[in-house]
């Protein structure tokens, strides 16, 4: 296609991206299930279906057909059928499904009232293990009376200090349990019990006698979250064992394929979000500790690298059919890799580590291939597989090509700079499309959220957005960001808006000093931490011409409590609650440096944000508006914390506009 038949990327764009959000390989690796998602832009509904490719070459078949979101699917270990979940029929919460890979109708396996959480096959080929959590008494039985169910809730008893969830709402009484499902006869067993710990990640033994599941067994498990210990038990039901296990949060236990280990993630000790995730392994009777099997590499698993369009799933580790390595994902430098290491911690070698991010994975039965979820800088995402054996790789999908060939691209430039401090930190500056180096652009810096994450080798929609419309887009991973070690990501703790503002201002010092950009034109955006770093950045300089400060966090002393981390955050903040401490929660609070503020700043929060809540983005906004500071806020309803990546496709389509009209408005008037 000729350039000049070429247009640039669009808001609007959201409705015509099919996204991929789950791959899996046959036991044979013959074919890949895959997820693909759609948005129907008349009704503003999201809908899923499974589709199948083969690997040896040719086009993806559509595999499941109809107006639903289908998910999650799993091949039986013969190959023979699919379970997945899927709301079809109006259902309120998914329920589970098995398809025959053959052909024949997907049918509804279990006919029970809840959320399905993880599920696995037995290697029976009939057996399901899965994590449930029922639907509360009180709310079925106000569905069985109309005029009940057309009032609604008339009170509610809070009990728990977690009681609510962003992107869920109130949490229910019930807890998670494991349950196990004939698939033949959708006879359905509850295995475990209890009103206060939940049991979750269940994973089976392939000789189908065991089962290893998580559970915080402690007198209240929301005021010790990581007191969470790691248990065999039966896989028929029966007697639980805890096997000893370093205190720290953990999740998905794996058995290894000769039931000897048992492999899990988790962190070591109460506190300290930005420390490394890592992988452990232990024996499955017990007879000795953990081993961590990553330390010494100083890695975070399994990594996360941040965009705004979905798809890469964070995935538990897999075993080598031998029992000799584990495959886990690892965030590295703007990428999340796939590695591989030997059970005794040696041999870390990367799988896949191209300049982009590994999502989904799954290997054949011999692991002799690989098919995985992979995203880069002008892809948001396709199906990949890899033989491991010869390391020829392919593409098996091409969704968005049509699509992708029609935009024009600007560049995405790699920059690493040395802190302020000496600490050596990763940038991009993204150009717009027939970017003129003679010319003086405005420019935006983006920061990331987390803030113990990372930008990186991702698609972000609202990058190549904002570059589409002639500004020089920059961000980076400064100190608190995983991804660099666990010093780079710990530098922060206590002490929000010290090293990590100092990185950001280096950079922006950095990208100033560009020929191509106009210094005296540079806004400053961010959502959740990047909103708090973007409320610290206009307390704190008047460099940036104009702000939008998203999802933010403005007040650490009412966030505390107001948030669904609830207490939780008193662990960054030196271990005390507020009332022990409220010189110090204030200190790192941008609302006590709003007065300096002279930055026109646009405040967009959503009305249903159970992570920050809305509160923190009123009081910039009223501060402002009594400061005299121009500004104006924009509220979403109805939607949670994440909006800009799984709200509802206009309202994600209206922010984007909003932060366009803000920056065109002070950046290029």
């Amino acid at each position: 296609m000729a350039a000049n038949k070429k247009r640039r990327m669009a808001a609007e764009d959201l409705y015509r991206f099919r996204l991929i959000s789950d791959c899996r390989i046959s036991p044979d690796g013959s074919s890949v299930i895959y997820v693909l998602n759609r948005v129907e832009r008349r009704t503003e509904k999201k809908f899923a279906n499974l589709w199948m490719v083969p690997v040896r070459g040719g086009s993806p078949v559509q595999f499941t057909h109809g107006d639903q979101t289908d998910s999650s699917p799993r091949w039986s270990p013969d190959g023979s059928r699919i379970a997945f979940l899927s709301n079809r029929g109006g259902a309120q919460n998914p329920h589970l499904h098995v398809i025959p890979v053959g052909g024949g109708e997907a049918r509804k396996v279990a006919d029970l009232r809840g959320e399905f959480g993880d599920f696995v096959w037995a290697n029976d080929n009939k057996t399901v293990y899965f994590a449930f959590r029922r639907t509360d008494r009180e709310v079925l039985e106000r569905e069985k009376d109309e005029t009940a169910k057309k009032l609604g809730v008339v009170s509610r008893k809070i009990e728990r200090v977690f009681f609510r969830e962003d992107g869920h709402g109130f949490l229910p009484k019930e807890r998670w349990h494991l349950w196990s499902l004939n698939t033949n006869t959708g006879k359905a067993r509850q295995l475990t019990h209890g009103d206060v710990a939940d049991e979750v990640h269940p994973s089976v033994s392939t000789d189908g006698e065991w089962l290893a599941f998580l559970s915080n067994r402690s007198q209240d498990p929301d005021l010790d979250p990581e007191a969470v210990d790691l248990f065999v038990m039966p896989a028929r039901g029966g007697s639980e064992r805890r096997i000893e296990t370093p205190i720290g949060v953990k999740s998905h236990p794996v058995f290894s394929p000769d039931g000897r280990w048992i492999a899990y993630f988790g962190t070591e000790g109460r506190g300290a979000w930005g420390q490394n995730g890592k992988l452990w392994v232990v024996p499955s009777d017990g007879s000795a500790p953990p081993r961590n099997l990553t330390g010494n590499y100083d890695v975070d698993v399994p990594g996360w690298t941040i965009n705004d369009l979905g798809g890469a799933l964070t995935m538990p580790p897999v075993w080598s059919p031998d029992s000799a390595a584990i495959y886990i994902q690892v965030a590295r430098h703007g990428c999340t890799n796939l590695c591989r290491i030997g059970v005794d911690g040696s041999s870390f070698e990367n799988v896949v580590a191209e300049r982009g991010v590994v999502g989904a994975f799954s290997f054949d039965a011999t692991s002799e291939r690989v098919a995985f979820f992979f995203s880069d800088h002008i892809d948001p995402g396709r199906v990949k597989v890899r033989n491991l054996r010869t390391g020829l790789e392919r593409a098996l999908t091409e969704e968005n090509s049509v699509l992708l060939q029609k935009i024009q691209w600007g560049s995405i430039e790699e920059v690493w700079f040395k802190g302020p401090d000496g600490d050596d930190v990763q940038g991009w500056i993204a150009k717009p499309p027939d970017f003129d180096p003679e010319r003086k652009y405005p420019a935006i810096l983006e920061i990331h959220g987390g803030p113990h994450l990372q930008y990186g080798w991702f698609f972000m929609h609202e990058f190549h957005f904002l570059a589409a419309n002639n500004y020089v887009v920059f961000f980076c991973n400064p100190r608190g960001s995983q991804g660099y070690g666990e010093a780079h990501a710990r530098a922060i703790e206590n002490d929000w808006g010290g090293a990590d503002y100092r990185d950001l201002m280096k950079w922006t010092d950095i990208v100033a000093e560009k020929p191509y950009v106009d210094a005296a034109r540079i806004g400053v955006t961010g959502g959740s931490y990047g909103g708090f770093m973007t409320n610290w950045i206009i307390g704190h300089t008047h460099r940036f011409k104009a702000a939008v400060t998203q999802r933010s966090v403005s007040n650490m002393i009412s966030m505390y409590g107001t948030s669904d981390f609830n207490w939780s955050f008193e662990r960054e903040m030196g271990g005390h609650p507020p009332w022990d401490s409220v010189d110090n929660y204030w200190r790192q609070s941008p609302m006590k440096y709003i007065g300096n503020a002279t930055t026109p700043t646009l405040v967009i929060h959503n009305e249903n944000d159970l992570r920050c809540a809305i509160e923190q983005g009123e009081q910039v906004f009223t501060a402002l508006k009594r400061m005299g500071v121009e500004t104006a806020m924009i509220r979403f309803p109805d939607e949670f914390h994440g909006m800009s990546r799984n709200g509802r496709t206009d309202r994600r389509i209206e922010r984007l506009r909003s932060i366009l009209d803000w920056f065109d408005k002070y950046l290029k008037q």
